[in-house]
């Protein structure tokens, strides 16, 4: 009788480790494809954010007849003669454009508890007393001063989180920050600290000489306390940018979110914006995206770096202050934040994103446009245009920032030869 051998039908140990392999390297070639196409949905997500405000801009504008003005809000409290003191009792015009918005983006509910008195609070506890009120425990109409945030955390609005304002590549969320925005109004080409003297400390309209001096450096889309139009926008709507996407700080010493800031003088930013990277070599050679720390070879450690608090980079939507919901087109995106004497008064403040690249811009006309870090930007040390320079740094000159300086002003009579949103 003969015996028929029946034919295996199993793998062997090699072939199997051959389709192991095989998946493996299939895996590893599918999952930067993944990773890179949910960023690309974050980005997309973050532009239509950013079209849905300049949306919100025009239906402000078309409402009131001007833009919404950066530090509004309500005046001087009776204990404080400045407005940058705490206070409990007022606002002290120190809340940001974003505030005015709210109504204009589906935030309809959260208007009416800014603009009314409440006694709500994150805590649940009672708010802190002060003396404006007839009823101490109860927050007045339009919050407390936004800047004091630290020492009001039980204010609702301000710590609330509003979708809208945050870009989903951003991961930044919680304390020591509460209700981060990640875009922020676009104040021009000339930081200085000129830009708050509008108006007095003590709130009331500044003398001639100040006033001129605000105009010199006010040359973005939005000033602080006076409202802007959009006859004002000379340069054309579509050649000027309203508003820039933002980090927020993750307490990393990440040079475009944590702000270098020492006593170097009031207008020492404004003549030389790389005073912190070529004077002081404050940034690390080893990681070019951080500053430097204690110990590192090579580098200086900024004197003060403001990081990681309530009034950091994207830090509180509500606060107007320069360093957390404004920027300026001085440096391209991505660039390191440097302030002069005071970290309450303007510096570089560029625009920045997590996006690869570069960072969305809002036009003044309400297209979004993803502006890349090569943008051509002038000379990042030449100073800016301000009263009492002459030459091309005197009032009403150019840019000298190239094309990205350009873009950030609205009457700087600069010729826009590229077609941005294609």
């Amino acid at each position: 009788m003969r015996h028929r051998r029946e034919a295996s039908s199993g793998f062997t140990l090699v072939e199997l480790l051959v389709v192991i392999a095989i998946i493996g390297i299939l895996v590893g070639l599918l999952l930067p494809a993944v990773q890179a196409a949910r960023e690309a949905a974050r980005r997309m997500s973050c532009s239509n954010n950013f079209k849905q405000i300049g949306l919100a801009l025009h239906n402000y504008h078309a409402a009131y007849k001007q833009l919404p003005i950066h530090g509004a809000g309500t005046g001087i409290g009776l204990n404080q003669p400045n407005w940058w003191q705490q206070g409990n009792d007022a606002s002290h015009e120190c809340l940001s454009a974003l505030v005015g918005l709210t109504p204009f983006i589906e935030q309809q509910a959260l208007w009416e508890k800014i603009s009314n008195p409440s006694t709500d609070t994150v805590t649940g506890a009672a708010p802190p007393g002060n003396t404006r009120l007839t009823n101490p425990a109860r927050w007045p109409a339009m919050g407390p001063n936004p800047r004091n945030f630290s020492r009001n955390p039980g204010y609702v609005p301000w710590a609330t989180e509003i979708p809208t304002l945050r870009c989903p590549s951003d991961p930044g969320v919680g304390l020591p920050a509460l209700g981060r925005t990640n875009y922020a109004v676009c104040k021009g080409d000339s930081a200085s600290p000129w830009d708050n003297s509008y108006k007095t400390s003590n709130l009331n309209p500044a003398p001639e000489w100040n006033a001129r001096a605000h105009r010199s450096v006010s040359r973005g889309v939005f000033e602080t306390r006076r409202g802007t139009k959009f006859r004002d926008i000379l340069d054309g709507l579509a050649n000027t940018i309203a508003m820039g996407e933002i980090v927020t700080d993750l307490g990393t010493r990440d040079i475009r979110a944590a702000a270098s800031w020492k006593e170097r003088g009031s207008q020492s930013v404004n003549d030389n914006p790389s005073l912190c990277k070529n004077v002081d070599n404050e940034i690390n050679p080893e990681k070019p995206t951080t500053w430097c720390a204690a110990g590192d070879a090579g580098c200086n450690a900024p004197a003060r770096l403001q990081s990681d608090t309530f009034d950091s980079r994207g830090g509180c939507w509500a606060n107007f202050r320069a360093h957390t919901t404004q920027c300026y087109t001085i440096f391209p995106p991505n660039r390191e934040v440097c302030v002069g004497q005071w970290v309450d008064g303007p510096g570089t403040m560029p625009m920045s994103s997590n996006h690869q690249g570069g960072a969305h811009v809002l036009m003044a006309d309400g297209a979004v446009v993803f502006m890349t870090d090569s943008i051509e930007a002038g000379d990042s040390t030449a100073g800016g245009v301000r009263l009492g320079q002459t030459g091309p740094r005197a009032p009403g000159k150019p840019s000298p920032y190239g094309l990205w300086g350009a873009l950030g002003t609205k009457a700087g009579k600069e010729t826009i030869q590229e077609q941005l949103n294609q």
